[in-house]
């Protein structure tokens, strides 16, 4: 059996979501940020998303919102996320930060302990 690698918990972490408004996507943001499960919020749109939903090929148009948290937090911010979004299956994945300033490393980690 191999060493299995577990990340630092203050390891960043940027994670992806997407939903159908802009509205929705801020929201989504702005309430990540407030609770303190993401110290920055970032959302870009629309893009166009192509994908198999219930046996039918669909294309819609989405809102990305990219959230930048910490290994530690990133349970909190899936649950958070999953609690208020509105898609039945919200698309929601982390992708490990190889590379950050150590300012900047520093800055999310603080925004997102808890107070």
């Amino acid at each position: 059996m191999g060493d299995v690698q577990i990340p630092e918990p203050n390891a960043l972490l940027t994670v992806l979501t997407t939903t159908d408004t802009p509205t929705k996507a801020t929201d989504l943001a702005r309430g990540a940020v407030q609770a303190r499960v993401a110290a920055c919020a970032q959302i870009s749109g629309p893009i166009t998303s192509v994908y198999r939903w219930d046996g039918a090929l669909e294309t819609a148009q989405e809102w990305q919102v990219v959230l930048k948290t910490t290994t530690s937090r990133y349970p909190a911010l899936e649950t958070w996320l999953t609690q208020h979004h509105d898609y039945d299956t919200p698309e929601i994945i982390a992708t490990p930060v190889t590379t950050a300033s150590e300012n900047y490393a520093a800055w999310v980690t603080t925004e997102t302990t808890p107070t």
